[in-house]
């Protein structure tokens, strides 16, 4: 079990409160799924979000994906949406100066920096040809899908991140497909014989995932195969990076609909295994395979070893695993409260952040159907639902706070992406939600109790650059709390690439630990609490 928090004993207060600050902040989205009664699949799974630096001034800005009409049923034309953050708690639109005023069916986003020149790249999963956009570096983004050789690889592409898997200083590239689809081959099913209504995955096979390895010249190369991941009973949504074995060296969870899940353990050779099975994160407690939608892996016991969240369907819970020896897993959901809290909702996107920095991770999810006639169906299960945010309270418990932060927070919506980031850089972490056909939020997050927060920007030199794959480490009053430099996870998102530590109300931390992807080693001590900190590899402190 994890200890007590340190820094206060729980109260009825959360410690902090949200506002809902999208319409202020200058958001102005409206996701479009391209529904127009045909009930085509992809139509209920979009779409995702992300933080990112794209013009690396310091202050996050905002990338939300977005689909479109199908071929022969326009309407309306619709693109992605990049807002640069103007550092006054509004964003502006700079979707068409950036290049990114296209049409696209997309799903999710990865962001990473692959050819390591300073600057955030972005790859979009889509429903067809997935796409490729490089930064310039000069505000505008071009489209090198072809140049890059990731033409050709058609799916139905969901989740996606970056990651070193072989820790030569370069990302690579991994991306979730869901099942074998497309328009000409949609299935007709039906509810009650007549009407069509959207299919489960059972109704199509599976896809493999994809696997590409960064050569270095701006190319890629699929190693799929070689590699071992290619699997094409897969049907997968969500993908996390971990190091679940404490080796050093990534590895992936994924999570699989109606599938068992995926551990691909990094055998350190190129290589990946799947061991999900004996690492208890394959099936339920009862040994099913339950629908996963979202996953994110954090340290939420301060243990030093990352637990494990996977959404899946209403009437399934989330799964939420503990790790109980080395290499092997628990789901811990019932008796952590979770359970019981998440039985009658549909979870999508997820994520572990310390919301009221009382050095314990939180959870929060992003709940919503895939069916309008639901509640037709299922008397005690909505189409819209309210999100959830999972408070910690130490000793492996959980409350759900969303109808007591304020803002709004516990409207029923129709989420699906999910991710987090400090856009104001007041210290604290931020909220941003996507729905299913429908508008993005934007949740300010401010404290309460006035705890504060030590924060951490890494930058690689030997090892790549975004420093993904780097394992911080905080100690403070007899405690360890340890963050991943990490991409993905949620959801069809990204959250930001910094590092937060919750602090309570200390002044200091003793020290911090940073193992860099290339095997440096490197500690820093006595650093003030309520400070960013950036840390070049092998250069020190920088800011």
């Amino acid at each position: 079990m994890s200890p007590p928090r340190i820094f206060g004993a729980p109260s009825a207060d959360p410690g902090f409160h949200l506002t809902n600050v999208t319409a202020a902040a200058g958001i102005d989205f409206r996701h479009n799924s391209g529904a127009y009664g045909g009930k085509l699949l992809p139509e209920t799974l979009g779409s995702g979000c992300a933080f990112l630096d794209y013009d690396r001034d310091g202050w996050q800005d905002i990338l939300l994906i977005n689909g479109m009409d199908w071929p022969g049923y326009g309407r309306q034309r619709s693109t992605l949406k990049l807002y640069r953050n103007n550092r006054n708690g509004t964003f502006t639109d700079v979707t068409k100066s950036a290049g990114l005023d296209i049409e696209l069916y997309g799903m999710g986003v990865a962001v990473g920096d692959y050819n390591n020149d300073g600057f955030p790249d972005i790859f979009i999963s889509c429903v067809g040809q997935s796409r490729l956009f490089r930064n310039t570096g000069k505000g505008s983004f071009v489209d090198v899908t072809k140049s890059s050789g990731l033409q050709n690889h058609q799916g139905f592409s969901t989740s996606a991140l970056w990651f070193d898997y072989d820790r030569d200083g370069l990302l690579d590239l991994f991306v979730c497909n869901y099942v074998r689809w497309s328009p000409e081959h949609d299935v007709f099913c039906s509810l009650d014989g007549t009407h069509k209504s959207y299919c489960t995955p059972e109704a199509y096979r599976g896809d493999t995932c994809w696997l590409f390895h960064n050569r270095g010249d701006g190319t890629f190369e699929d190693v799929t195969a070689p590699s071992g991941i290619f699997d094409s009973s897969s049907k997968s949504l969500g993908v996390a990076m971990f190091d679940y074995d404490h080796d050093g060296w990534p590895d992936l969870l994924v999570a699989n609909d109606t599938q068992p899940n995926k551990l691909y353990k990094n055998l350190r050779n190129g290589k990946f295994k799947d061991v999900a099975v004996e690492a208890g994160l394959a099936f339920s407690a009862e040994g099913k395979a339950r629908a996963g939608m979202g996953v994110d892996t954090g340290d939420f016991e301060n243990s030093s070893k990352s637990g494990v969240a996977i959404t899946n369907f209403d009437n399934e819970m989330i799964g939420l695993y503990r790790s109980s020896s080395p290499g092997t897993f628990d789901d811990i959901a019932i008796p952590s409260g979770l359970g019981a809290a998440s039985r009658s909702t549909l979870g999508f996107g997820c994520a572990f952040f310390d919301a009221n920095l009382d050095g314990l991770l939180d959870l929060a999810v992003a709940n919503g159907h895939i069916d309008e006639t639901v509640r037709n169906i299922r008397g005690n299960v909505g189409y819209a639902q309210p999100p959830q945010l999972f408070l910690n309270l130490g000793a492996d418990k959980f409350r759900d706070v969303a109808s007591e932060v304020g803002g709004g927070f516990q409207t029923p919506i129709v989420g699906r992406g999910l991710a987090y980031a400090d856009f104001d850089r007041d210290g604290d972490l931020d909220l941003l939600l996507t729905t299913n056909n429908g508008p993005a939020y934007l949740y300010r997050n401010d404290q309460t109790a006035g705890n504060r927060s030590i924060r951490f920007q890494l930058i690689g030199t030997k090892s790549n650059r975004d420093a993904i794959g780097a394992s911080v480490k905080i100690f403070l009053a007899g405690q360890i709390q340890s963050r991943w430099v990490r991409g993905g996870s949620s959801y069809l998102s990204q959250s930001e690439l910094p590092v937060t530590f919750g602090v309570g109300k200390s002044e200091k931390i003793e020290r911090v630990t940073i193992a860099w992807p290339s095997g440096t080693m490197e500690e820093y001590k006595d650093l003030a609490a309520g400070r960013a900190y950036e840390i070049t590899e092998s250069k020190g402190l920088t800011k």
